[in-house]
């Protein structure tokens, strides 16, 4: 259980990252790793938080 979460947590990590980093590149022309990091930072923060409502929705 605890190993499926890390792997959702570095998956979406580089997945966030990638995906800001490659939005800057062709938007702004000027990639900054600490808007990429904190980008991505926050967006697994949400995934997380929305992954624990459902959870609880589900479970009552």
């Amino acid at each position: 259980m605890i190993g499926r979460e890390i792997i959702i947590l570095i998956g979406a990590s580089i997945l966030f990252a990638s995906a800001v980093a490659g939005y800057l590149a062709a938007f702004h022309n000027d990639v900054s790793v600490k808007e990429v990091v904190s980008t991505a930072f926050a967006a697994v923060i949400g995934l997380y938080c929305g992954r624990f409502v459902e959870r609880k929705l589900r479970h009552g």
